[in-house]
């Protein structure tokens, strides 16, 4: 047998007996593994890196600038924009980008799961 092929059976014997004592479980998807968190005034949520920020909420937009952090903060989410697709596929969440500049950005653009953001006015 190849040194690799140890090492893994190995390993999924350990994790077999992990997840009998209960220690680790396992996770469907990123979404349902982590939800945006609140934090001092504002929700903190794991977004792709390079998210762009849009100026506008409905389609139509232009990119205002970029999120270059993966665990980013916003402050609200809006439910009636234009279509994004995902779970949520008219939602957009209102953020600041690196460059200092308020806007939009695509809720498929973050890995999780937005519906604790309050609601814009």
């Amino acid at each position: 047998m190849r040194l690799h092929l140890r090492v893994r059976a190995a390993a999924l014997t350990v994790a077999a007996a992990l997840g009998s004592l209960g220690l680790i479980t396992p996770t469907a998807s990123a979404s349902a593994q982590h939800q945006c968190t609140l934090e001092t005034n504002a929700y903190y949520c794991y977004n792709v890196y390079a998210a762009k920020v849009y100026d506008k909420f409905d389609g139509t937009g232009k990119v205002v600038g970029y999120m270059y952090s993966t665990y980013s903060w916003f402050s609200c989410r809006l439910d009636n924009g234009g279509y994004v697709g995902g779970p949520h596929p008219n939602r957009w969440l209102l953020t600041k980008a690196d460059n200092g500049v308020w806007g939009w950005m695509k809720d498929t653009s973050v890995s999780s799961e937005t519906d604790p953001l309050i609601r814009c006015n």
